[in-house]
């Protein structure tokens, strides 16, 4: 015979959580938005009206002299600039400059990074150090560097002439004063990308690295194997900031000797460079503001680039 369970008493319903006023679902609706607000009015005030301005500048005749006085020219200021030798000259040399200072830079980096990454004694150190070369002011280190490569009392050429070879003009040739002004930009960013690829490093698992050290992979292989895959985000990051850093050129080439037209042959003029010497040299904003239009689609198109040969080696080892 078996008791029955007391009845317990039923407990009183619970009231419902009252409804919140219309006010406060209105604020629950615009709170997201009124948060991004001051970035949104930041962007559109220094960022997006910029561009815009520009682009609608680029379709006019304006003088520095009178920037109120505009006259419609369409495309005029563009195929202006397809006309112009020196366009085509520093478009070359912001090319040539580009890889010059970007390859060695970010192979450089890579190899400082992967001996950071293993034990050494005073690690925080030299990655302090890494960091030294980017805090320093782009004048300070072009002024330097432009003491360094002296045709005549340079240490540089001072270096060669102990090895047999003669003086070098670093500021008059033009593959000497491109190398010269690719250098200050290596040596200004192999640290700063030195310490990304670092990261990037480890974040990879260290259990790749061990089954790859138990199949008897060597430290070289599993660089190639382990180091290179893992780290090719990043690689890809640091080659579109590089490329957009090395389009937008400006302050050592024009510290280095001083002149904003490059050299006295324009032989390192990049398009920064030229986009300064017609607005602020020869006062025309209507084709300064044309030959910024002209590097945005640029670095548009190394982007779109990237971001295509990323999406197909990502799609080709999605169907391995």
């Amino acid at each position: 015979m078996t008791l029955a369970a007391p009845l317990r008493p039923a407990s009183p319903p619970r009231p419902s959580p009252p409804r919140p006023s219309p006010v406060r679902r209105a604020w629950r609706t615009v709170s997201p938005y009124a948060y991004i607000t001051p970035f949104l009015g930041l962007f559109a005030a220094f960022g997006l009206f910029p561009l815009l301005y520009t682009a609608f500048v680029s379709l006019y005749r304006v003088e520095l002299q009178a920037p109120g006085d505009m006259q419609w020219r369409g495309l005029g200021n563009y195929t202006a600039l397809l006309g112009d030798e020196f366009f085509w000259t520093s478009l070359r040399n912001t090319f040539t400059i580009g890889v010059l200072s970007t390859v060695p830079q970010l192979v450089m980096a890579l190899g400082l990074a992967h001996l950071l990454n293993h034990r050494l004694r005073g690690r925080t150190l030299f990655r302090t150090v890494m960091l030294l070369p980017y805090a320093t002011s782009v004048a300070a280190a072009t002024l330097v560097f432009a003491q360094l490569y002296g045709r005549d009392f340079g240490l540089v050429n001072h270096a060669l002439g102990l090895v047999g070879i003669g003086p070098v003009d670093w500021q008059t040739g033009t593959v000497a004063s491109q190398i010269a002004v690719s250098s200050i930009v290596i040596w200004r960013w192999t640290g700063y990308n030195a310490l990304i690829y670092l990261a990037g490093m480890q974040s990879i698992p260290h259990e790749l690295y061990e089954a790859a050290e138990m199949d008897g992979a060597s430290r070289l292989r599993q660089f190639f194997h382990v180091t290179l895959p893992g780290l090719r985000p990043t690689i890809v990051f640091t080659v579109v900031v590089s490329t957009i850093g090395a389009t937008q050129l400006f302050g050592e080439p024009l510290l280095f000797e001083g002149s904003v037209s490059g050299g006295i042959s324009h032989q390192y003029q990049t398009l920064g460079l030229y986009l300064y010497e017609q607005g602020w040299g020869f006062f025309h904003l209507g084709r300064a503001a044309a030959v910024a239009w002209v590097m945005f689609l640029l670095i548009l198109l190394v982007v779109g680039v990237n971001a295509v040969i990323v999406y197909r080696r990502t799609r080709e080892e999605a169907d391995r």
